[in-house]
């Protein structure tokens, strides 16, 4: 039975209309996606990377070992649009490990890009050791650095337990397995143990301090006493190369490493964690990153597992003299 003409007419007008629908669902999609990697940062980095800049990694905050912040540095030695790199540093230091990791990735990059460390605030500790790698320090003025020296410290809250009637027990393979530990004093043997395995770290210190500012170890053993300096006061101590802000640190890579004139800057920073489609985290997982990196928790978790070993780093709040506290600042 032939078909109406109303009824042709009709179907062919809903497939050019069911065609558009999915033109428009497919064209939706495509722009979903890309607003997503624009705010991730992925899509921001790829456009950003296309044209010769100078490329800004910024090392704030507590230092550890962090694997997306040494990603960053790989990155920018790879890209041939960084012509030049600044690292601008604002932290009192951290970990001794991750000062000394982030120090090697500054090493790495400067093998291949002209680069220029930035003191804007403080660079103190291990925050003074990434500034080490780069070929050029510059600090403000006022801002505080230095402070070369390693700590240990940890609690002793076996006067608390035995307030409150509780008792530790322990079997264990040797006399210094696990020492110190915060349940009872810490023996002379265990601190001993501790100072030489300190000693070493504080000797890498120096030693990179000499190395890199091309000072005799003498001179930098009495700089290494835990002092902090302001930038004026690390320059005249040969700590630093230049006192200024930031278009100091520019105009050295464009006199000295012949950088073209007002190339960007671009601020160049770890890839995000996406949800859904993009990651296997969860949406409850990622509501749940999003209230501790709202809250800080994520820091503070960050920090205190980073404190299971040596420390680079200054504080107002240090005190030399705390009893369980194992130092070079004495």
């Amino acid at each position: 039975m032939p078909l109406d003409p109303d009824v042709i007419v009709d179907r062919r007008l809903m497939k050019r209309r069911i065609g558009f629908w999915r033109i428009a669902a497919i064209l939706s999609g495509v722009v979903a996606v890309i607003a997503l990697l624009y705010a991730g940062g992925a899509l921001k980095d790829v456009l950003g990377s296309t044209k010769p800049q100078i490329s800004r990694i910024s090392v704030s905050g507590f230092i550890s070992t962090d694997r997306k912040l040494l990603d960053v540095f790989e990155r920018a030695a790879k890209s041939d649009a960084v012509k030049g790199v600044i690292v601008e540093i604002d932290s009192a230091g951290g970990a001794s490990v991750g000062g000394e990791a982030i120090y090697d990735a500054v090493r790495k990059l400067a093998a291949k890009k002209p680069t220029v460390s930035y003191i804007a605030s403080i660079g103190a500790s291990a925050g003074y050791m990434v500034a080490l790698g780069a070929d050029h320090v510059v600090a403000r003025r006022t801002a505080l650095t230095g402070s070369i020296g390693v700590i240990a410290q940890w609690p002793d809250v076996s006067r608390t337990l035995e307030m409150l009637g509780v008792k530790v027990e322990e079997v264990k393979s040797a006399p210094l397995k696990a020492e110190p530990n915060p349940f009872k004093p810490a023996s002379p043997e265990a601190k001993a143990m501790l100072d030489r395995a300190l000693q070493a770290t504080f000797q890498y210190f120096v030693d990179l301090v000499a190395d890199r500012r091309h000072m005799a170890e003498a001179d930098v053993r009495a700089l290494a006493d835990g002092r902090v300096v302001t930038g004026s006061q690390a320059r005249d101590l040969k700590l630093i190369d230049d006192v200024g802000e930031e278009s100091v640190a520019v105009a050295w890579l464009e006199q000295e490493k012949k950088l073209p004139a007002d190339l960007p800057i671009v601020d160049w920073r770890p890839h995000q964690e996406g949800y859904g489609l993009f990651s296997s985290e969860t949406v409850s997982e990622a509501v749940a990153r999003g209230f501790m990196t709202a809250t800080g928790l994520d820091q503070d978790l960050q920090q205190w597992r980073a404190l299971d070993g040596f420390q680079s780093i200054w504080h107002p709040m240090s005190n030399e003299n705390t009893n369980n506290s194992v130092g070079l600042n004495k």
